[in-house]
């Protein structure tokens, strides 16, 4: 607690002196040994080992910090390489699914063309429609495989491993109060914790700055007993009383303005500290108030991707049948079944934006607005943990 220093010291050791003096040889052979207590207690200066406590005290919990972001950020990666791998799974059904459909349109048009009922230049055309839907079903198996290896390799897999993933897709409109999730993220965010460490930080380097060429002093006090035989045994027959006291006083003269200087650019960093604080809770504030617009936005989408697919569907249905009857082209429909697949994709990736999205508030907030619950932060110093 005063940054003082008490010690137990025992020195041990065998002597053999040979002098002559005066002609005469004199010889000393003993066994000495010194046992004293010691403190040393410096004066006029600041506690460091209590500083540097509370600096590992700071360290640790930055430490503690840094992992629970960690894990908020590989949440985030999985959910979007596990959503990439369920869209590319998605677009993959649809191709194959464009592939059925074009391949009856082939089918009906080469019937056609056969009973001469249409121009072979339709069945040309009806040709180059199922290659370009081959195509396109070889190109989504290239992009699925590609977003597996990416997820395997996230999770730790063997890319040897094969992986599918399923997912019930089911967006149920959640009403987010904008006050209460800004407010959340404001009083939840790890980050804001990390700039109050940085600023208490920057105080203590203050009070490190400020010690520079201090007056400063050290008080020693020790007392002990001295033995010296030539038998080990009887060191201690006859010891000797060793008390100390020492006074020592470092006076600084002259530093040519260092001290000042560094006092004055310790200042500065104080004062970036407290503005990356504060020009982090208005980033905080954005990121929440943009992220909840973009929830509203696709919601709306959502609706309308909805009602797209179904009207393009019966869109398709119903030029399908002209197309039997002879009413319309190849090329015409296919743009319709082109329409109604890119329609069937909106869809899907609206609903993996809002989820993908509600991941982030949740993130943004540390609040689980779907479950209505907050979200303590891991803290693995205090041996609890929260998912």
């Amino acid at each position: 607690m005063t940054d003082g220093e008490l010690s137990l010291i025992n020195t041990f050791g065998w002597q053999d002196n040979k002098s002559t003096v005066e002609g005469r040889d004199n010889r000393n052979r003993a066994f000495s040994n010194d046992l004293y207590l010691r403190l040393n207690q410096p004066i006029f200066t600041y506690n460091r080992r209590k500083m540097e406590l509370q600096q590992i005290e700071f360290d640790y919990e930055n430490a503690g910090i840094r992992y629970a972001l960690q894990r908020l950020n590989t949440e985030r990666s999985i959910t979007n390489q596990f959503y990439a791998v369920y869209m590319a799974q998605n677009n993959l059904s649809i191709s194959k699914e464009e592939l059925e459909n074009t391949k009856q349109s082939f089918e009906i048009i080469q019937n056609k063309v056969e009973a001469d009922l249409s121009a072979r230049e339709e069945l040309y055309q009806a040709e180059l429609n199922l290659a370009n839907a081959q195509s396109a079903v070889e190109e989504r198996i290239v992009s699925l495989e590609n977003a597996k290896d990416q997820l395997k390799q996230t999770l730790g897999m063997a890319l040897d491993d094969d992986v599918e993933v399923t997912a019930e897709i089911d967006v149920s409109p959640v009403a987010i109060d904008l006050v209460q999730a800004v407010q959340s993220g404001l009083n939840s965010r790890m980050e804001i914790r990390q700039r109050e460490i940085d600023i208490e930080l920057a105080e203590l380097q203050m009070i490190r700055t400020k010690s520079l060429n201090e007056f400063r002093g050290d008080i020693s006090l020790s007392v002990g007993i001295i033995g010296d035989h030539e038998k080990f045994g009887s060191m201690y027959d006859n010891p000797t009383q060793n008390p100390r006291v020492a006074i020592s006083f470092a006076v600084p003269i002259f530093d040519w303005g260092e001290k000042k200087a560094r006092v004055k650019a310790q200042k500065v960093a104080q004062t970036i500290a407290k503005l990356e604080q504060e020009n982090l809770q208005i980033d905080i504030e954005l990121d929440v108030r943009q992220t909840w617009r973009r929830l509203e936005n696709l919601r709306t989408q959502i609706d309308i991707a909805e009602k797209s697919v179904r009207n393009a569907q019966l869109t398709y249905d119903i030029n399908l049948t002209r197309y039997r009857e002879g009413d319309l082209t190849g090329m015409e429909i296919n743009q319709f079944q082109t329409q109604l697949s890119n329609r069937k994709i909106a869809y899907a990736q609206a609903l993996i934006n809002y989820k993908i999205e509600l991941l982030n508030l949740k993130i943004l907030t540390l609040y689980d607005f779907e479950n209505e619950q907050p979200i303590v932060p891991v803290r693995e110093w205090t041996g609890t943990t929260t998912h």
